[in-house]
């Protein structure tokens, strides 16, 4: 950080990456078998070890500080959070219409013609009886130097990731929540054992995934949202305190972010479109969190303008490097985009110095390579140039900091 700046700020590095990382070979065609029901969970894990050393090896030598397991011991992105609580239960086909058409993602389940779909139901008192990633953090803390430990970033899905398909009505059992407070609270309790429990053994960096937010932004979710007679503003306040009960009481030396993106199906697939404009404020300055990770790779996300609204204690991760095809960007044109960015912060409510405003910002991918295990379209070598890419251009951009 720079000397001359007039405020604190705990950015995570210059160049990031979001987490997930492209299955190594080996790994890709064990899950495959799983899915064909021709091998068992358990035979994954020593294939998941050897991919979780080669990925970590491939971020060091590309020069990323902060350090993920790739999400190699995940299917999705989402998973090892709800399915390992006390008072959920797994339903591998919930009828359709028990998923909110006007979600995004749920809407293209609707015109797939889908009659049912696996998801999560509440049918008790929520409870963390058992870890999410701790076996995780522990796995790959034992792969780097003592000094390097305070460098891994563990990631997890939102809070709202299952109340946002089924709503404040079907989401969990109403003799059990009277309403989302109480199912939140709860749920929010969980999270924060877990983050007690991660950052005891070392962990400085939790990573909140929430496509979510990004849903807000999207005129057709709006639009349905109002004609089923849905209060869109309510609910996106709902999410936010859901987040924020998570983030409460943190250690002062904790990293907290927030990742939204548009959708990263299966070969790159978005679910959703619109820029930050309609959240931007109330976000951007109610969630309880230290960094926004935001998508900036496509025009579907919008243009700088609301950076305005960015508080000064907060610092926006600009995700201007697509993870969703083999095409590598151009350094100058990075370097363009992040000092259009800086100049639209540095003339937001508060004013501040185009030094201030460039000391807020980061760079990264604007999703992970592979959101779910099958992975983008792109190969291990683009992934490996496009990290390359964030790691020199962030150097040019702020060489005494990178």
């Amino acid at each position: 950080m720079s000397s001359s700046s007039s405020v604190y700020l705990r950015p995570p590095f210059r160049a990031e990456h979001i987490g997930s990382l492209l299955r190594p070979k080996a790994l890709y065609e064990k899950r495959q078998a799983l899915e064909a029901g021709k091998c068992a969970q358990e035979d994954l894990k020593t294939v998941e070890e050897d991919a979780i050393k080669h990925v970590l090896k491939l971020q060091q030598d590309v020069g990323i500080k902060t350090l993920t397991d790739g999400e190699m011991r995940r299917g999705y992105f989402f998973e090892g959070v709800f399915e390992k609580l006390e008072g959920m239960t797994y339903i591998p086909n919930r009828p359709i219409a028990t998923f909110k058409p006007y979600i995004p993602h749920v809407a293209f389940m609707y015109a797939a013609g889908l009659q049912e779909a696996e998801t999560i139901y509440c049918t008790g008192k929520i409870k963390r009886t058992r870890s999410f990633y701790v076996d995780e953090f522990n796995y790959l803390k034992s792969l780097v130097p003592p000094e390097d430990v305070k460098h891994i970033k563990i990631t997890m899905c939102s809070p709202s990731w299952f109340h946002q398909r089924h709503g404040s009505d079907l989401t969990y059992d109403l003799s059990v929540y009277k309403n989302d407070d109480e199912f939140f609270d709860d749920l929010g309790k969980a999270y924060r054992e877990e983050i007690k429990e991660l950052y005891y053994l070392g962990c400085r960096h939790i990573q909140i995934d929430d496509p979510t937010f990004c849903y807000f932004c999207n005129d057709n979710m709006i639009s349905g949202m109002e004609k089923a007679g849905v209060d869109h503003e309510a609910l996106l306040d709902t999410y936010i305190r859901a987040i924020n009960v998570v983030t409460q009481g943190r250690p002062a030396d904790l990293t907290t972010s927030v990742h939204m993106c548009r959708g990263n199906f299966k070969g790159g697939v978005h679910f959703s479109e619109g820029g930050y404009g309609r959240i931007a404020i109330k976000l951007f300055n109610t969630l309880d969190v230290d960094v926004f990770y935001l998508e900036y790779d496509t025009d579907r996300a919008g243009d700088f303008t609301p950076l305005k609204h960015l508080p000064l204690d907060k610092v926006a991760v600009l995700g201007l490097v697509t993870t969703k095809n083999p095409k590598l960007e151009s350094p100058e044109d990075i370097k363009a985009r992040v000092y259009e960015a800086a100049e639209v912060l540095s003339q937001g409510s508060p004013k501040r110095s185009k030094e201030v405003a460039l000391n807020q910002l980061c760079i990264s991918t604007q999703c992970g390579f592979a959101s779910v295990w099958e992975g983008n379209p792109v190969t291990e070598e683009d992934e490996i140039k496009k990290l390359a890419l964030l790691v020199e251009t962030a150097k040019e951009i702020w060489p005494d900091s990178a």
